[in-house]
C-alpha cells in the first residue's frame, strides 16, 4: 500500500519533538520564538485563502442566514462554483488529501458492505462529483449472519477521513425526469467531511442514496409469506374454497351433483378471508419495518461519521491545510539547520522518513517539495548545486520578523 503523506502528529507535537534534536538549550529556546513567527505567517497566507472561499461559496451556500444585497446572476455564480472548486481542491491537497478515482468508487459498489444495506444511487443526477480521502489502514471486523450462529472475518480498507465535493444538476435536467429532488436544490454544491468510512460503504455518503432490499432480505421475507399463507389458505379457509371450486364447477356444468351453500359457509368463508387479509398486511408491513429499520441504521451510521457540512468543511480543511504545510516546512527546516554541509531534496526526504519509522513506527510519504518550496519562498534556506542548506535561526527569526512587519506596513 502506499504510504500516505499525512502526517499523523499534532502541530505542537512536531514543534516539540523538533526541538528536542537541537543540541543547547538556547538553541530550542529560539527555535520556539521561530515556530511562534513561522505559525503566524502561514496562518496569515491561510486567512486570503478562507476569505476567497467564503466569498465564491455565498451565493451558493444551502445554510447562509446573511441577507443578500446584490442579485448574482447565473453567469456569475457559475463563475463562483468554478473558482471554488479549484481553490477547494487546492486545500484538500495542502491537507494532504488523495482523491478517490473513479475505479476506488465502482468497487465500492461491488464490495461485500460492512452496513448490511444495498444502497442505489443514481448518479445522473450529479454534474460533478470528487471523493478525497486521507489516513488509510486495513481493518478485520468480525460479521455476523444467521441471527448470529455463524460468524466470519471480513478483512476491509479504512479512510480515516473522506471529503465530498457533489455539484448537482440544473432544474431542467429534474423537470425532464419529472423528479423532484429530495433535500438538495438544483445546481446546488454540497461539500461534506466524514471520518472511518470503509472504502465499501462509500456509496452511503451520495446525498440521494436510496435503501434497497438486499436479495437476502427478500429471500427470507418472500419465504416467510409463501410459507405462512400456503397454511392460512388450508388451515382456514381450505373447506370453503373446495366448497366454492365445487359450486363453480356446478354452474359451468362440470359437475352434476349440486352444491348447497349455507350461511354458516359464507361466515366461514368471509372470517378466513379476514385472517388471509391480515396476513397479507402483517406481511407488508414486516417488509416496510424492515426497510425502516435499514434507513435508521444507516442514518445512525452517518450521524457517527460526519464531521462537518458545507461551509463548515472548508473552515476545517484550512486548519488542516495550515497544520500540514506548518509540520512540513518545521521538519524540513529542522533536519536542514542539524546537518553541517546540507542535504540534497532526496536525502533530505530520506531522513525525514526513516526517522519517523525508526523513532515513532510511521510510515509516510513526506511531501519534500511542498517543505522545500515555503522554505525557499520565506528565504529561509538556501540551494547551491541541488544541496540545501538551513540559515541559522537568529537569521531566519530576523527574515520573519521583518516579513511580519511588511504585511501590516501601509503607503
Amino acid at each position: 500500500m502506499q504510504n500516505s503523506r499525512f502526517i499523523p502528529f499534532r502541530k505542537q507535537d512536531i514543534v516539540d519533538i523538533c526541538s528536542e534534536e537541537l543540541n543547547s538549550s538556547t538553541q530550542q529556546t529560539s527555535f520556539k520564538q521561530f515556530c511562534d513567527l513561522l505559525v503566524s505567517l502561514i496562518h496569515y497566507d491561510y486567512h486570503t485563502v478562507l476569505e476567497a472561499l467564503k466569498n465564491n461559496y455565498a451565493p451558493f451556500n444551502p445554510n447562509s442566514d446573511t441577507r443578500i444585497l446584490t442579485l448574482v446572476s447565473a453567469e456569475q455564480k457559475a463563475q463562483c462554483q468554478r473558482e471554488f472548486a479549484k481553490d477547494f481542491a487546492k486545500v484538500l491537497n495542502a491537507a494532504n488529501f488523495e482523491v478517490i478515482t473513479n475505479e476506488d468508487l465502482q468497487d465500492a459498489l461491488n464490495e461485500e458492505s460492512l452496513f448490511k444495506v444495498r444502497l442505489e444511487v443514481e448518479f445522473d443526477d450529479f454534474e460533478e462529483v470528487v471523493f478525497y480521502r486521507r489516513g488509510e489502514s486495513q481493518l478485520t471486523e468480525t460479521i455476523t449472519s444467521f441471527w448470529g450462529l455463524r460468524k466470519k472475518p471480513l478483512h476491509f480498507t479504512n479512510y480515516d477521513r473522506v471529503a465530498v465535493f457533489i455539484r448537482f444538476k440544473d432544474s431542467a435536467y429534474f423537470e425532464a425526469k419529472n423528479k423532484t429532488p429530495l433535500g438538495f436544490e438544483p445546481s446546488s454544491t454540497i461539500v461534506k467531511l466524514f471520518q472511518n468510512v470503509p472504502k465499501a460503504d462509500l456509496e452511503m455518503l451520495f446525498p440521494n442514496s436510496e435503501v434497497r432490499m438486499r436479495p437476502i432480505d427478500k429471500a427470507i421475507i418472500g419465504s416467510s409469506a409463501l410459507i405462512g399463507g400456503a397454511v392460512v389458505l388450508i388451515t382456514k379457509l381450505g373447506a370453503s374454497i373446495l366448497l366454492l371450486l365445487a359450486l363453480f364447477a356446478f354452474w359451468g356444468g362440470f359437475r352434476s351433483e349440486a352444491v348447497e351453500m349455507t350461511q354458516q359457509h359464507f361466515i366461514t368463508f368471509a372470517i378466513g378471508m379476514g385472517v388471509f387479509g391480515s396476513f397479507i398486511f402483517k406481511e407488508w408491513s414486516k417488509f416496510k419495518n424492515r426497510k425502516i429499520k435499514f434507513m435508521k441504521a444507516l442514518s445512525d451510521n452517518l450521524y457517527f461519521k460526519n464531521l462537518d457540512n458545507n461551509a463548515g468543511v472548508f473552515h476545517t480543511l484550512i486548519d488542516a491545510a495550515e497544520e500540514e504545510d506548518i509540520k512540513e516546512a518545521l521538519l524540513a527546516y529542522t533536519f536542514l539547520l542539524k546537518s553541517e554541509i546540507g542535504l540534497t531534496a532526496q536525502t533530505l526526504d530520506e531522513q525525514i522518513e526513516h526517522w519517523f519509522k525508526s523513532k515513532y513506527q510511521c510510515d509516510l510519504d513526506f511531501e519534500i517539495s511542498d517543505a522545500l518550496e515555503k522554505l525557499e519562498r520565506m528565504r529561509l534556506v538556501t540551494c547551491t548545486n541541488d544541496v540545501y542548506s538551513a540559515i541559522n535561526l537568529e537569521h531566519a527569526k530576523t527574515i520573519l520578523d521583518e516579513r511580519w512587519d511588511n504585511l501590516f506596513q501601509y503607503n
